[in-house]
């Protein structure tokens, strides 16, 4: 990472945290009155607290990320910008939403549309594997992308949580792209994300002042799965697998889980393993504090996988990293 690079991306730290901070001290107020979350049963909050600091989350990250890239004043290096629609589109959404509850199947639609537009902005030229018709690869990205934004959803339940997972994430497609493994724009886009959390954190530790909301975690998801997109096109698969690991296996275990018990899936539960943690005597702090433990070793597994470039290190950091999310969801399963 030269010099430059490095600059660009403190700057998109510091701008963003800065405006997402700014921008909930003044939207807060206006959110106690129109996007309370009332506490029930499969709440971890106690009291009604406003949800919605993911507009300031998401327009302190888009607008961070695109002044920087204006910044970078190279003709190569672009502002995505059906990138940056697609994620303000989803935010209405959410916001959407978290106002009036949407029903599941059109929800579902919209998410798609957003999730869709992303996967169709990628060049022709780049595939995951070559040799499957692009069509069928493109579908299935798409199915994954909504599932990722969605699982990125289900995963903010708890204070500080989505800081826990999108701070390492960010840091790691931001050090990654400064060392020339994917390009300046999703990284840069990374750096300001991962301010725009910094900057929300000091609002949502325990006990939480605001949330996200939906408008905050669905473009935070859609942002972060199209970071590991660019990656996992560069061939890059176990770290684009290793960085959102815990959150994959979280997420998916207890899906299946929930389908195998013939719940309903798609409903609102407290039975993902942080839940269950905080159920079984673990603080609030210590699961998030843990999670961001494990989200720092997977961080680095995955910038060892990037370095070595070996498929036989892939295989032993996928094991390693498997193994860790193992042992943590196993932890957090079982009482203190």
């Amino acid at each position: 990472m030269n010099s430059f690079e490095t600059l660009l991306s403190l700057i998109a730290v510091v701008l963003a945290a800065s405006i997402s901070a700014v921008l909930i001290l003044l939207t807060r107020p206006l959110l106690l009155r129109v996007a309370l979350a009332k506490p029930n049963a499969r709440s971890s909050h106690r009291t009604p607290t406003p949800q919605g600091a993911g507009i300031a989350v998401t327009i302190a990250t888009l607008l961070a990320g695109g002044i920087v890239i204006m910044l970078a004043g190279s003709p190569d290096l672009t502002i995505p910008f059906i990138v940056f629609a697609a994620c303000l589109f989803i935010a209405v959404v959410g916001f959407a939403d978290d106002v009036r509850s949407l029903p599941v199947v059109p929800r579902l639609l919209l998410q798609a549309a957003a999730v869709a537009a992303v996967v169709l902005s990628v060049p022709g030229d780049l595939r995951l594997v070559p040799a499957c018709p692009a069509w069928f690869e493109r579908g299935l990205l798409v199915i994954a992308g909504l599932w990722f934004v969605n699982l990125v959803n289900f995963m903010d339940g708890l204070d500080l949580m989505t800081a826990a997972e999108a701070i390492p994430v960010t840091v790691a497609v931001g050090l990654l792209g400064g060392a020339g493994y994917i390009p300046a724009a999703p990284a840069l886009v990374a750096a300001a994300l991962c301010g725009a959390m910094l900057g929300f954190a000091p609002f949502n530790r325990p006990v939480a002042r605001i949330f996200l909301g939906d408008v905050g975690s669905l473009p935070i998801g859609l942002l972060l799965g199209w970071c590991l997109l660019e990656l996992a096109l560069r061939q890059q698969f176990a770290a684009a697998l290793l960085l959102p690991l815990y959150y994959l296996a979280d997420a998916t275990v207890t899906l299946f889980r929930r389908i195998a018990r013939r719940e309903p899936f798609w409903a609102a539960h407290r039975t993902h393993f942080y839940q269950r943690a905080t159920d079984n005597g673990f603080t609030v702090w210590r699961v998030v504090g843990e999670v961001f433990a494990l989200n720092v070793v997977l961080a680095l597994l995955a910038f060892a996988s990037v370095v070595i470039n070996s498929l036989a290190a892939d295989a032993v950091l996928l094991l390693a990293g498997a193994l860790a999310v193992a042992w943590q969801l196993r932890r957090f399963s079982r009482p203190r």
